[in-house]
């Protein structure tokens, strides 16, 4: 017996749907590696908080590696987390992009996420916060708060684009300051930072933004020995001590990693190079310190909002500083 055309049709159409591809991603299992340590209590614990936050919200096994930042150490993690069926891999830090941009096709089924860097390929995403805002609030609150109108900086690389924000918001706020920069050239080297601090120290810097995971704590807990301020850096500091750490300039890293989680999930997680800001809710200025004036904080914070409002900083804005 014959079926008739409209039945032909409509089991057509069907399978015909059946074949489209599915709008959204499955997330399996999740992945981090990190180049030192998830106890470090600033960069590499933020990643691991990351991880158990999308474990909390997705439920999904997560796994991590430790000590992983050589190419070879990179491909064999990488290997055993494919193999234990992992789909998103956290590479928590810029030195993992160029790997993930070479081994990514690799690996079609799995997405590689890393930070601060550019990257190539179909499924390989560099998280990049836009730091040079979160440099500029911080360095106004140095800028006002200054008692010697000397003002350090001590970060690890040239390119970090809070460094910057940073001097031009001393400028804005006290163009009668003196920033000092110095770089350490790595992120972890707490001697060569504290040898760069008694030198600023011995300038008269009464305030240092040390914009480097891998020493800020101990310069600041120097400056509290000193009686000096402190610009936190990454996360909310002021747990360092109140009446030293003025603000801090926070990036939210385990927020972020939620939000890629639910782009993955919805099968918006764009390769390329992609931007974070204030407006995205993951970057933000921390505690202030009792010593700033309430008066004060609101006007920072008016300026944050006009700022996530219009994408200028007070000193790009048409009516400047009032």
């Amino acid at each position: 017996m014959k079926k008739p055309i409209w039945f032909i049709l409509l089991v057509f159409l069907f399978l015909s749907a059946c074949g489209q591809p599915e709008t959204e991603s499955k997330l399996q299992k999740v992945g981090l590696l990190v180049p030192d340590s998830i106890d470090d209590q600033v960069w590499g614990t933020k990643g691991y908080k990351g991880l158990l936050r999308i474990q909390s919200e997705f439920g999904v096994d997560v796994f991590y590696e430790e000590g992983i930042h050589k190419e070879d150490e990179i491909i064999k993690a990488v290997k055993k987390f494919e193999k234990k069926g992992i789909n998103l891999i956290f590479g928590h830090g810029s030195e993992y992009a160029q790997v993930f941009s070479k081994i990514g096709d690799e690996y079609p089924d799995i997405h590689f996420v890393c930070f601060n860097s550019d990257v190539s390929g179909d499924n390989v995403t560099s998280l990049n916060f836009k730091a040079n805002a979160m440099g500029f609030f911080g360095g106004m609150v140095a800028g006002k708060m200054s008692q010697t109108n000397k003002i350090g900086v001590i970060a690890a690389f040239e390119w970090q684009p809070e460094v910057n924000g940073f001097f031009e918001g001393v400028l804005y706020e006290n163009p009668d300051a003196t920033v000092y920069i110095e770089y350490t050239q790595d992120w972890d080297n707490p001697e060569m930072a504290n040898s760069k601090l008694e030198k600023m120290l011995a300038s008269g810097v009464d305030i240092v933004y040390p914009a480097g995971d891998g020493f800020n704590v101990p310069i600041i807990n120097t400056l509290k020995d000193r009686g000096l301020f402190a610009i936190g850096f990454v996360s909310d500091q002021s747990d360092l001590g109140e009446n030293t750490v003025l603000t801090s300039t926070v990036q939210h890293v385990p927020a972020l990693y939620e939000l890629v989680a639910k782009r993955f999930l919805a099968g918006e997680l764009k390769p390329g190079n992609s931007y974070f800001d204030f407006e995205d809710e993951v970057i933000s200025l921390g505690t202030f310190s009792p010593l700033v004036s309430e008066e004060y904080q609101q006007d920072i914070q008016d300026h944050i909002a006009n700022y996530k409002e219009t994408g200028l900083l007070p000193n790009q804005s048409e009516s400047g500083k009032e």
